[in-house]
């Protein structure tokens, strides 16, 4: 394998490490899809770093069990905002009808 990939291998696992991001972040970050970074952690690098690909494996279980966490506090958000946006649009398209 190339030497410029196993240098991304490494760079991945240790800013996954040290920022405790998730596989979506990480590979925004990167400029990869998210398969990529999910190969290189969990096949290349155990390869290179096995010490580093155990500690990775936690950050992303961790983000995994927290995940429909995550998810259920967007939706909690989108709903608070859409009533006062609703509301807001029809205040505004009935100023606009009465002239």
């Amino acid at each position: 394998m190339r030497d410029h990939i196993w240098q991304r291998v490494v760079d991945i696992g240790n800013y996954i490490l040290r920022s405790r991001a998730t596989v979506r972040d990480t590979a925004k970050v990167f400029g990869v899809s998210k398969s990529t970074v999910h190969k290189d952690v969990t096949e290349r690098l155990p390869k290179v770093n096995a010490k580093l690909a155990d500690e990775v494996k936690k950050v992303l279980e961790f983000n995994k069990a927290e995940r429909h966490l995550r998810g259920g506090e967007a939706t909690r958000q989108k709903f608070r905002r859409e009533p006062i946006e609703r509301m807001t649009e029809a205040r505004h398209a009935t100023s606009e009808g009465v002239d």
